[in-house]
């Protein structure tokens, strides 16, 4: 007798109908959060629904209790808003009840990529060695082919580039499903990834599924072995987080902590790492209350063996230093808000890029025709942009527009100038703007 899918599927639902999960919302049992709790039956990569889940409403995990011993799972978390505050909004707490509740509608991890066809874009997964101008070869190919970039996430890290970009047809607005077309885009695109630069494979990938975009980027940038650093990377080594894997053997468990400067979504760049590499959390303890983050992980791998070799040992270290360190940027921060146009992703790029920028990370979205993007950049070396190449980007695009936060230097008042001398035209609207602000991103 074979077992299908499908009746694996009916299996999970019927045992969650026998196991019906519990959500538990108090905003009285903790002075400066809302305390969640979540029951249910255990299964492999529920954690990672969970935290993604929560992620994904812009909640910030400052305390988590984790216990998944047995076939029960049991979860405590202590959530704030962006504004760290708690979460009293009626609206939201249902939302979250019934998501996380008896009708939820979760799967696992192992199932939630690449499911669900899309017909409103198309998305294409790249992987190659990071470069100056990288990004901007790729859009400019993409407007070259009619392409129109409509929301993508970009992520740099020891050398190597990922990027999850979401595509329209130019003229119809909708996925690009022609055959002879997305594998011309594949061939154009698999060429700018290669370069002149060998060293590093490169990969293009298309998908007409919905994808978790974030969850997506990890999983690349895994595959692709970013974690592998260059002999020279130890002149780093102060600057990465404080990773420890030892092994428990009265309890058969690995002990894995985290010591690292707290951001947002720390927890879920490091459980969705231990689940990429198939490790089990059976019970944890997360501190983030502070400026520094503390995670206590107890693992064991799907097998149920502990971390056995020291070789396995540096690679979880490794892995999970570099899930860490993926979301960090360093230098300009650039935000750009304005009507959206096709071919408007190529031409800021391609002005970075005569500026000898590089991107080392971008968020762009577009909602309601409003284009929503956000870069971080140092120059091609690798060192914080100078006031000289701020003077010249605020010339390009319209000094008008421009804010610039950071060093007093880059707040000096300029003169006005002429809209004409725009490369942009009339595209930026007085009520748009581009916001730069030097900062370093833990976001």
């Amino acid at each position: 007798m074979s077992f299908s899918h499908d009746m694996d599927d009916e299996y999970e639902k019927l045992f969650r109908r026998m196991n019906p999960p519990r959500v538990v919302i108090d905003n009285e049992a903790c002075k400066n959060a809302t305390v969640i709790r979540v029951d249910s039956a255990n299964k492999y990569g529920i954690l990672l629904d969970v935290v993604q889940f929560l992620t994904d409403l812009n909640l910030i995990i400052t305390k988590a209790y984790i216990s998944s011993d047995g076939g029960w799972f049991m979860d405590v978390f202590n959530v704030t808003g962006q504004d760290g505050n708690k979460v009293t909004e009626e609206e939201i707490l249902d939302y979250i009840r019934k998501s996380l509740g008896p009708d939820s509608c979760i799967t696992s991890s192992r199932r939630s990529v690449g499911v669900i066809p899309s017909i409103d874009h198309t998305a294409i997964e790249l992987t190659g060695t990071d470069r100056p101008g990288l990004l901007s070869e790729v859009c400019a190919v993409l407007a070259h082919l009619k392409c129109n970039v409509v929301s993508a996430e970009v992520w740099t890290h020891n050398t190597r580039a990922a990027a999850v970009m979401h595509v329209t047809d130019e003229e119809t607005e909708c996925a690009i499903t022609d055959p002879e077309r997305l594998s011309r885009i594949k061939q154009l695109l698999s060429n700018v990834l290669k370069g002149s630069n060998i060293t590093g494979g490169a990969n293009t990938v298309f998908s007409h599924a919905s994808i978790h975009t974030e969850r997506r980027l990890h999983q690349m940038m895994f595959a692709d072995r970013d974690y592998e650093r260059a002999e020279d990377g130890a002149l780093d080594a102060k600057q990465r987080p404080n990773v420890n894997v030892v092994n428990w053997c009265d309890k058969d468990y690995s002990m894995v902590t985290i010591r690292s400067k707290d951001r947002p979504k720390l927890l879920f760049d490091t459980v969705c790492t231990l689940t990429d590499m198939q490790y089990v959390v059976f019970h944890a303890n997360i501190d983030a209350e502070g400026p520094e983050a503390y995670q206590e992980y107890y693992i064991r791998h799907i097998d149920g063996s502990p971390v056995k070799s020291d070789a396995e040992r540096e690679r979880v270290t490794r892995c999970l230093e570099a899930a860490i360190e993926r979301r960090v940027s360093e230098g300009l921060k650039l935000e750009l808000c304005t009507t959206d146009r096709v071919g408007l992703l190529s031409n800021v790029t391609r002005i970075f890029r005569e500026n000898s920028l590089t991107v080392t990370r971008a968020e762009v979205t577009t909602k309601a025709g409003k284009a929503m993007n956000t870069f971080y950049v140092r120059d091609a070396s690798g060192n914080p942009v100078n006031s000289k190449t701020i003077d010249s980007i605020r010339q390009t695009i319209g000094q008008t527009i421009l804010k610039v936060k950071g060093s007093p230097e880059d707040l000096k008042p300029v003169a006005q100038e002429s809209q004409t001398r725009f490369l942009f035209g009339g595209l930026f609207k007085s009520r748009s703007f581009v916001n730069f602000g030097l900062v370093r991103s833990y976001s």
